[in-house]
């Protein structure tokens, strides 16, 4: 297997992995990811996105050729606050393996040319998000040290209720209880 850049040019050739991928995501949460978007949409999106001169692709070829996984990330150099000092972090946006391909280091093999890339581009920081059903990521990330350090949390209005507000603290109890 050899580790290349991809760029927008190739674009299209992700879409596969990237259906996978988004599907199980639909399964988990329906009703925040499109079901089903249409494979030019996304070949085009892709194409604009890796454009960006900050955005990294890296693709898993085997020695026929074939398309093994696929990462996405991007670099972002983030002044220094009153809080937190200046950073250049990488943040692993996708990371896509061909499921008859699972299992056998094509994750590890991109996530390996990922850091040492990021690194070379001077990031000090390697950030991800991923989903709390997503066992393999996780398992994946904690291989390369991230360990999560802050949780994000969101309601989002159904889609059959248009209408619905978002929980209010009753009288009983503060702001800070409701959280």
């Amino acid at each position: 297997m050899k580790i290349e850049p991809i760029g927008p040019d190739r674009a299209a050739r992700l879409v596969p992995l990237l259906e996978d991928l988004h599907a199980v995501h639909v399964a988990h949460h329906r009703d925040r990811y499109t079901p089903n978007p249409d494979p030019a949409h996304l070949s085009e999106w892709l194409s604009e996105w890796l454009a960006e001169p900050n955005v990294h692709a890296l693709a898993a070829i085997s020695p026929q050729e074939a398309l093994m996984g696929y990462l996405i990330y991007d670099i972002e150099k983030r002044p220094a606050l009153p809080v937190r000092p200046a950073e250049t972090r990488a943040m692993l946006h996708h990371i896509a393996v061909a499921a008859p391909l699972r299992g056998i280091g094509v994750g590890k093999a991109l996530m390996t040319q990922m850091k040492e890339d990021a690194l070379a581009k001077g990031a000090d920081v390697i950030g991800v998000t991923y989903a709390p059903f997503n066992a393999a990521s996780a398992a994946l990330m904690r291989h390369f040290g991230l360990e999560p350090v802050m949780t994000m949390a969101e309601w989002r209005r159904p889609s059959d209720e248009a209408s619905q507000e978002p929980p209010q603290p009753t009288s009983e109890t503060s702001p800070q209880e409701a959280i």
